[in-house]
């Protein structure tokens, strides 16, 4: 296993002026021979018959016994370590029975002509995915029944309106609203002659068995309420049942306290009657009074345009919902972005009640309340706590020095009607909170055992 390598050196010399010999020399040939490079050894480990008699030697029969040991202590070491972590931590509360007017705010819409722009359940169906955006679980609607005024006898609460659409307009939007996960409910205005015949017979006659069907129908189309307006008339229209009715009504008052929590107490400010919210408290504390509304216990109830600030007109309660599409300007535009911060205010709390059990069904803890101020926390189980406090001086600060034995010494912000002076994320001293004049702020802190 060798090579030969023949090396050949020619070697020529030169003669100058003489002949060259006639016996040339020639250079021999060389042979070298180079032996193989080594073939590198490479290890290939153990056969069967080595690894078999390495195994079985007392060192490694020990360290396989010691892993195994080790290995079925440390699990069952975990397993008792997981059974105590369970039996030591306390048990979550269990969660309150809800119903769907539990879940978030509910959306009165008193005027479908004033609220959409084809004036019609048509045009109510279309704008259920911008209602879906404010994360509102339920819309109050009507009266859409015909009702002409002061006309009892042509009253018809089995038949919609034709200024209001018709049944399959009525029923295209109940599938809609239904598919975004929001209830419906139907608002049945009683006429004030209507109220003295369905009072005086009690005992089931003609008269009140026209409600109950008209119940029975608008259920049976999927409506998932009713709404009865007018009831406050009787005291006026038929005087001598008036004691029996207080007297009913402070029994079914008193048995609402006593067997029901506050999570079943519906809350609004201002109404079809009253009027909009901004035209009540001003617009300048509309996202103050969002707040309030979206903090407490309870279901809050807000009318249509209360998410913007839209103001009443002089001569009616119903003023035309304004969108403000890129087709639309709506006023100008500082007017049209007061707007949109607004909604958005709006549909930020409205979602993280929704979503926070300590806003959905959380107890209530009253902190501070004065003429102008006031401050209470929200708690459920072990989940974040939220601490909601106002101030409603028009020109005044407040400073809110609160203490309780679950308050920490500080508080994250989570949002505020002034982001400038208390910005979101941003930690605030529990002990010496200063709010400004007409200013609001949510606060959340973790649950600490």
């Amino acid at each position: 296993n060798s090579r030969d390598i023949l090396q050949t050196q020619e070697i020529l010399p030169t003669y100058f002026g003489q002949e060259a010999p006639t016996t040339a020399e020639k250079n021999g040939l060389v042979k070298l021979k180079i032996p193989d490079e080594e073939e590198e050894v490479k290890f290939t480990g153990l056969n069967k018959e080595e690894l078999m008699r390495v195994a079985g030697t007392p060192g490694w029969v020990r360290t396989r016994w010691a892993l195994l040991v080790v290995f079925w202590l440390g699990w069952l070491g975990m397993l008792v370590g997981a059974v105590l972590i369970i039996l030591q931590a306390p048990r979550c509360k269990d969660l309150p029975n809800t119903n769907w007017w539990n879940d978030g705010p509910l959306y009165q819409i008193g005027n479908i002509q004033a609220f959409t722009d084809t004036h019609n359940l048509k045009g109510l169906e279309q704008k259920v995915n911008s209602l879906a955006q404010l994360k509102v679980k339920g819309l109050v609607v009507g009266p859409i029944h015909v009702a002409p005024p002061d006309e009892a006898v042509n009253l018809s609460f089995e038949e919609i309106s034709p200024e209001a659409g018709n049944l399959d307009q009525f029923k295209g939007f109940v599938q809609a609203a239904h598919k975004k996960g929001q209830g419906d409910s139907l608002l049945q205005k009683q006429q004030s002659h209507d109220v003295s015949c369905f009072m005086s017979h009690i005992s089931g006659s003609h008269c009140v068995r026209v409600p109950q069907s008209a119940l029975v129908f608008w259920l049976d189309e999927g409506v998932d309420g009713i709404q009865l307006s007018g009831v406050e008339r009787v005291a006026t229209v038929v005087p001598s049942l008036w004691n029996d009715i207080r007297a009913i009504l402070a029994r079914s008052i008193q048995h609402l306290y006593s067997s029901q929590s506050q999570m079943n107490l519906a809350w609004n400010l201002g109404g079809r009657l009253e009027g909009h919210m901004a035209s009540l408290v001003g617009p300048a504390l509309v996202k103050l009074h969002q707040l309030l509304l979206l903090t407490l216990p309870g279901t809050p109830i807000f009318s249509y345009g209360d998410e913007i600030g839209l103001m009443d007109e002089v001569r009616t309660s119903f003023p035309k919902m304004l969108w403000d599409s890129n087709e639309e300007l709506n006023g100008t535009l500082q007017e049209r972005a007061e707007r949109l911060t607004c909604r958005r205010f709006f549909s930020t709390v409205s979602e993280l009640r929704g979503k926070e059990r300590s806003l959905l069904f959380g107890d209530f803890i009253l902190l501070f309340n004065s003429s102008s101020s006031l401050a209470y926390l929200r708690v459920w189980d072990q989940n974040e706590r939220y601490l909601a406090t106002f101030n409603w001086a028009a020109e005044e600060s407040a400073v809110l020095q609160l203490s309780h034995t679950v308050l920490p010494p500080t508080a994250v912000v989570v949002l505020s009607t002034n982001s400038s002076t208390m910005p979101a994320d941003s930690s605030v001293d529990l002990t010496n909170l200063r709010l400004g004049p007409g200013e609001a702020a949510l606060l959340k802190f973790p649950y600490t055992g």
